[in-house]
């Protein structure tokens, strides 16, 4: 069982992150964090990486169902989607699946919005190809 979705499509780095950035707003998601792992490990480790992003995405209504079912879910939040460049003009965009993220919890009430969120992830990741 894979622990993400995924889809690879050609463009520009920085207009597949404006793309991924739109169709999480039409799924209801904010990008809450982005993280820029090539310059972050290049100031951090004098590396250097190729093009990494990771987009920290949040749909407030099911974040708020997942914490009143579970208070320390906010551990597992936001949704994680990363876009990353190996080749020039080959963009690898992925989504956590909070279904199997969630697995180990253990917590019933916690599968109904995991099984929405993937699903509104899925359509992301669908749009894009």
């Amino acid at each position: 069982m894979s622990y993400y979705i995924t889809t690879r499509i050609k463009g520009d780095f920085n207009q597949v992150i404006e793309r991924v950035t739109e169709e999480l707003k039409n799924q209801g998601f904010g990008v809450l964090t982005t993280i820029d792992m090539k310059a972050t490990l290049k100031k951090k480790l004098d590396v250097d990486f190729y093009n990494y992003q990771i987009l920290g995405a949040c749909n407030p209504p099911n974040a708020y169902k997942a914490l009143q079912a579970e208070d320390k879910i906010g551990l597992m939040l936001p949704c994680n989607v990363i876009v990353q460049e190996k080749e020039e003009g080959q963009i690898d965009v992925s989504a956590v699946d909070p279904v199997v993220s969630m697995m180990g919890v253990k917590n019933e009430g916690l599968e109904p919005v995991a099984v929405e969120v993937r699903d509104k992830l899925k359509k992301v990741i669908e749009a894009l190809a």
